[in-house]
């Protein structure tokens, strides 16, 4: 039971598995990026040779910037080598209004839910002053500058800007297949990870249930003080062998299938969008990510509420304006989805990262930040042996817990507050039976008052008050306008919306667009600080 934690086995590859490997190994292993003398974990990661990447979340969140740089990758290498881009947040189309309502009473239908957080979050929170000026100015525009900005498709940074750093705040969309194999290269040949790639035929446990060993048909046993199930849905490890039942979530949010296509730009020199574009649609709704090379393109929908006929024309008839290529003979692949997660993601001496602990739709796309958040959970809090591994486990379990409630009503938002009409399933969205009774709750309260970090019931949240903010002011939402502000408050409320208002305009001169910038930097590359 006192037997230090040493050797460590990832089951799974993938950006899940990957990661996982580079943060432990970071973590342990090795300084800025270099493998130390003497490693403290043996880190081996067991892939099967035969499954691909799925690809679908293409998308990142800004943490990503810190996982990279904590592995050791230079920024100008992983985006030359991903195909990646920037990304300065998720633009939601048509979510409010159905597409035949009459707009003219209405402002454009759409937002966008940015990366920067609104200026001057440290200090004051600026929403119930901007409150009274709604119909003059929307949210994002009042307390940022990347609505307008992605608007015109810049870029959040300079070529002249260090590599990590920026003007604004971003993630990446990137080609997951690439980042997988860059990943792989990495933590093999800098941070000291062991490959191995075989089928794992049988899996060996010890009499008080912990994994001891796993079986391979090449490779031989492969023992280990600790698992790590990263083998997507299948959940070999923590579902199959540690039998942690699945919670589904699809009474709550419905969409269970995906339609997922890759298409070519008209031309080389096509805008690549700055943002993630999210276009609702009857049953479902469209993501649009652009990489420097093509678009990753999918219908995401509720096979209760449409068939993939019908989801798979709306998908073409979405494509039809921009795309000068025959949709008819486009590889389009279906993918289910089991929107949910395992109770717990750590039982025993085996914890399950990435789908094998869960996946709920990428609306906001979660999916990576959450295994970011669980591979940095696990490397630093990594138990010094077996006796007191129940004790991190129950803390990890909790937090996994409060993540995923806050992912399903954070999601679920979007939905209730969407006043589309046009089918069953946005209906059936809004119907109470479906809304957990804490998100009811809040919704209740924030017609009385701004979302704000009371509303947040524990740290180390992914999602704080802003982004709440960002979504139901985003979809007209509706709060009664403060009384009573501070006169004091309300002088330096109306200093930062001036500073913002300058800092939008400085930056519109000063930005390359986000292909002008990424073409720059595959010229010459990104300064390295």
């Amino acid at each position: 039971m006192e037997h230090a934690i040493r050797d460590i086995i990832i089951v799974g590859g993938g950006t899940a598995g990957w990661i996982t490997a580079g943060i432990l190994a970071a973590e342990h292993n090795a300084d800025n990026g270099k493998l130390s003398p003497s490693p403290k974990l043996n880190i081996t990661l067991i892939e099967s040779p035969d499954v691909a990447t799925i690809g679908v979340g293409e998308g990142t969140w800004p943490s990503m910037r810190t996982t990279l740089k904590k592995i050791g990758i230079s920024e100008t290498e992983f985006l030359i080598s991903c195909d990646a881009s920037f990304k300065q947040g998720s633009r939601f189309i048509n979510w409010t209004h159905s597409p035949d309502a009459d707009l003219t009473k209405q402002p454009r239908d759409h937002y966008l839910h940015p990366f920067s957080l609104p200026i001057g979050t440290n200090e004051i929170d600026l929403c119930p002053f901007w409150l009274p000026h709604r119909q003059q100015v929307s949210f994002a525009d009042a307390v940022g500058q990347q609505n307008q900005l992605s608007m015109q498709g810049l870029a959040p940074k300079q070529i002249t800007t260090g590599e990590y750093q920026f003007q604004n705040n971003y993630g990446y969309h990137l080609n997951a297949g690439k980042f997988s194999q860059l990943l792989q290269q990495h933590c093999t040949e800098k941070l000291g990870v062991t490959h191995i790639q075989d089928h794992v035929s049988d899996i060996q446990k010890a009499e008080n249930g912990d994994i001891r060993s796993l079986v391979t048909q090449h490779s031989g046993e492969q023992t280990a003080d600790f698992f790590v199930d990263c083998t997507g849905v299948k959940s070999l490890l923590l579902g199959e062998q540690m039998h942690v039942p699945f919670v589904c979530q699809k009474s709550v949010l419905f969409n269970d299938s995906a339609l997922a296509i890759q298409v070519p730009y008209p031309t080389d020199d096509t805008e690549i969008a700055s943002c993630t574009h999210s276009t609702a649609q009857t049953n479902g709704w469209i993501w649009d990510i652009g990489l420097p090379t093509r678009r990753g393109v999918g219908h995401v929908y509720s096979s209760s509420h449409a068939d993939q006929a019908q989801a798979e024309q709306q998908l073409i008839d979405y494509l039809r304006p921009s795309v000068n290529v025959d949709l008819d003979n486009l590889d389009i692949r279906k993918l289910s989805i089991a929107p949910g997660h395992r109770k717990i993601c750590w039982k025993n001496n085996c914890m399950a990262i990435g789908m094998a602990s869960g996946f709920i739709e990428p609306l906001e796309a979660s999916a990576l930040a959450l295994v970011e958040w669980s591979a940095n959970t696990l490397a630093q809090q990594l138990p010094a042996n077996r006796q007191v591994m129940d004790i991190v486990a129950t803390r990890v379990n909790q937090r996994f817990s409060q993540h995923w409630q806050q992912i399903i009503e954070f999601l679920k938002l979007h939905y209730v507050l969407s006043q589309r009409s046009d089918s069953d399933y946005w209906h059936d969205h809004r119907e109470s039976s479906t809304i957990p009774e804490s998100l009811q709750q809040q919704i209740a309260l924030w017609r009385t008052q701004t979302p704000n970090k009371h509303d947040i019931q524990h740290t180390d949240v992914l999602f704080p008050a802003a982004s709440f903010q960002f979504v139901l002011y985003g979809m007209a939402f509706e709060t009664h306008v403060p009384t009573h502000l501070k006169p004091t408050l309300q002088q330096r409320a109306q200093q930062l919306f001036t500073e913002n208002i300058k800092r939008t305009q400085g930056l519109k001169q000063i930005l390359p667009t986000n292909r002008e910038l990424l073409n720059k930097i595959r010229q010459y590359g990104l300064p390295h600080i």
